[in-house]
């Protein structure tokens, strides 16, 4: 005879379940975000008493990889919270956070592409 994790579990079992696991996936991200603001802080500290104005594109980008993962993160826990019996309503919010997400992620992923070319073409040897 065969169950689907329904049948064996509780519809408030699952759910209770799925909510610790958004709580830990967006405590994650926040984590990493907070990780990498502090790294960015430290890295900027460096450049400022070194005086190195260069620098501070390497902070930008090092700031900006935390972020887009922090972001993944975020968009994760939402995935998850909508995935046991969503309504039309938790759906539409999860849409609109998702596409405000991943337009900050592209936008973000964008600029760290270029911040990289910048800083390899500057680090590049002269021919």
């Amino acid at each position: 005879m065969s169950y689907s994790a329904l049948e064996l579990l509780p519809e408030s079992t699952l759910r209770t379940g799925v909510d610790l696991m958004v709580r830990l996936v967006e405590a994650a991200g926040a984590v990493v975000i907070v990780i990498g603001a502090l790294v960015a802080i430290v890295k900027f500290f460096a450049a400022l008493l070194r005086r190195d104005a260069i620098e501070f594109s390497s902070v930008r980008l090092t700031l900006g990889r935390f972020l887009a993962l922090g972001l993944e993160f975020q968009l994760a826990s939402d995935v998850l919270r909508t995935a046991i019996s969503p309504s039309f309503e938790e759906i539409g919010k999860l849409a609109a956070i998702a596409a405000i997400r991943t337009a900050l992620n592209y936008f973000l992923a964008k600029e760290i592409a270029a911040e990289q070319r910048a800083i390899e073409q500057r680090d590049a040897p002269a021919p």
